[in-house]
This record gives structure tokens, sequence and C-alpha cells, in this order.
């Protein structure tokens, strides 16, 4: 763990803020220690829901890298990625994430904690829905 790195993580979280988005800030480290690429929350001037930095970081990982490089680098990030970017990078191929807040610890900063979850339902329609599946993961 390189706590400079988190340390920039964290000051990129406020740009973000200081831009008008949620404080979020993510780098991301190569095998040799070098910063490949930063990025900060744009989730309301991008107008969209999924500009996290984590998931940019991601989508930019998986565009720009080679599965081997992308195996020896770590993300340093503010606060411990939400779910949706949590599943992003479980499928990135990166190697490790490191961050600040747990998001336990942003949940009691935030006044009436975290996000309300949404109902689902299912599974459902098991006969028909593994159709179009089966044998893709072979």
């Amino acid at each position: 763990m390189n706590d400079d790195h988190l340390r920039r993580a964290i000051a990129l979280a406020a740009e973000a803020r200081a831009g008008g988005n949620p404080p979020f800030g993510s780098l991301l480290v190569g095998p040799d220690g070098t910063v490949l690429a930063e990025e900060r929350n744009s989730s309301r001037t991008d107008d969209d829901i999924t500009a996290h930095p984590e998931l940019k970081l991601a989508r930019w990982a998986a565009r720009e890298l080679d599965a081997r490089t992308a195996a020896g680098t770590t993300m340093y990030t503010s606060c411990e990625p939400c779910g949706m970017c949590a599943g992003a990078l479980a499928r990135s191929g990166l190697g490790r994430v490191v961050f600040a807040l747990s998001a336990g610890q942003l949940d009691g900063l935030r006044s009436g904690g975290g996000f309300p979850p949404v109902p689902t339902e299912g599974p459902a329609l098991f006969e028909e829905a593994r159709v179009p599946v089966e044998g893709y993961y072979s």
C-alpha cells in the first residue's frame, strides 16, 4: 500500500467535489509504480449515473492494457467501490484495489445513511432463460 497514492485519490475526490460532483477519486498504478491514469467522479456534470472514477478506470484498463499488465496494477481510490464498480472491477482483470473510506464509513457520513435497496424478484423462466446462455461460458 502506498499512502501517497491514497492521498492523491483523496485529492482527486476533493477536485470532483469542487467541480460539482460527488467526492470520489481514483488512480490506477502500474506494476512498476507508475501512475497510468487518474479519474474523478463526474456523474453530475456528465449527467451519467455510471461516471464513477473506478468504473471509468476499469473501462480504460480493459481498452488500453494487456491482461498481464492489468493483473499487475493497483487501483487506489478514495472510497470502497460501490456494487456497480465492484462488479466492473471483478471483470476488469485488475490486480487489486486499495481504498481509504469503507462503504460503512461513507454511509456514516451521509445524512440518512446509504441508498435504499431496489426490490428484485427471481429467478423465473429458467428453461427459457438458459437457452441463450448455455454453452457461452464453456
